[in-house]
């Protein structure tokens, strides 16, 4: 099956190129998910096989090699202002970071005395401070029942304290900062929409809008999330990568082989979106530019 596009708006076309293709460039892997970019490198979750898998372009072709295993499972993946990996483990049910000689430490492992789910996706703001959704996908799998009653959204602040944001979502997944951080999106899987939420200063959330309904007869919903620099949101859903402008209108979407789980900007000029999607790694090429990763205060 070819990459075929699902235009509700000629503004799609200017994002999305009329001859791009969604390459896919690995394959063999169990399920994908949270891709980052990070150098000239690609590193991302294969979930059931419990490691974060490293991809590489060079004149030769595509490698692609383990980074870490055992992973804890861990699904979304972000960097923080100095590049280290934050990882969200599913298994092992907390935040950790990656340290200079290699380690791994725990950023977020319970709230109250209780364990946290099993957290999904996360995003660190440019002043340091880590925002990450907590649904109960990973201690499902795992056959456990969850500790708490609620699926939050929760911050990490510059100072290392936990933050409850947001107690009222199903399954709180894919997460992203508007460009000027003032806005911040959160879809939920089960609802099959975005909400926006107003970000203050302190973290503070509020203001909860429904900002775009992704219900459909297409399987799937929605999932991981970026942003370009101009505003416009892509979010892996229903039969593929929706693409929103800033308003929410949805302007279309991309459509491949695969149901895609999750995406992150890369290459040198950051406009290539790079797709997980069930048992293989894509790319596609597209006439805008992401936010590069990791974000510094410099930047607004």
């Amino acid at each position: 099956m070819a990459t075929s596009f699902d235009v509700r708006d000629p503004a799609f076309l200017k994002l999305v190129p009329q001859d791009a293709e969604l390459e896919r460039v690995a394959g063999g892997f169990k399920f994908t998910e949270g891709p980052v970019w990070r150098d000239d490198t690609l590193l991302f979750s294969d979930i059931p096989n419990n490691r974060t898998v490293r991809w590489q372009e060079s004149e030769e072709g595509f490698s692609v090699s383990t980074y870490r295993t055992p992973s804890g499972n861990a699904n979304g993946l972000t960097l923080d202002r100095e590049s280290r990996l934050i990882s969200c483990e599913h298994s092992a049910r907390r935040v950790s970071r990656q340290e200079a000689d290699g380690t791994y430490v725990t950023l977020a492992d319970s709230y109250q005395g209780k364990s946290l789910n099993s957290p999904n996706d996360v995003v660190v703001r440019s002043d340091g401070a880590i925002f990450f959704t907590d649904p109960p996908y990973g201690v499902e799998d795992l056959g456990l029942q969850p500790d708490l009653d609620f699926r939050g959204v929760y911050m990490i602040t510059t100072d290392g304290a936990l933050r409850l944001l947001v107690d009222d979502f199903d399954r709180p997944n894919g997460l992203a900062f508007s460009p000027d951080e003032k806005t911040l999106y959160i879809d939920d899987s089960r609802r099959r929409h975005v909400r926006a939420f107003t970000v203050h200063a302190d973290g503070a959330l509020t203001d909860g809008r429904l900002w775009t309904d992704m219900n459909s007869s297409d399987a799937g919903s929605p999932d991981g999330m970026k942003v370009d620099r101009n505003g416009n949101v892509y979010c892996t859903g229903p039969g593929g990568i929706w693409v929103m402008n800033p308003a929410g209108h949805v302007l279309g979407r991309i459509i491949g082989d695969e149901q895609p789980a999750n995406l992150a900007w890369g290459d040198g000029d950051w406009s290539a979106l790079y797709v997980t999607a069930r048992t293989s790694l894509y790319r596609i090429r597209l006439n805008t530019t992401g936010i590069p990763v990791p974000i510094s205060q410099s930047r607004n």
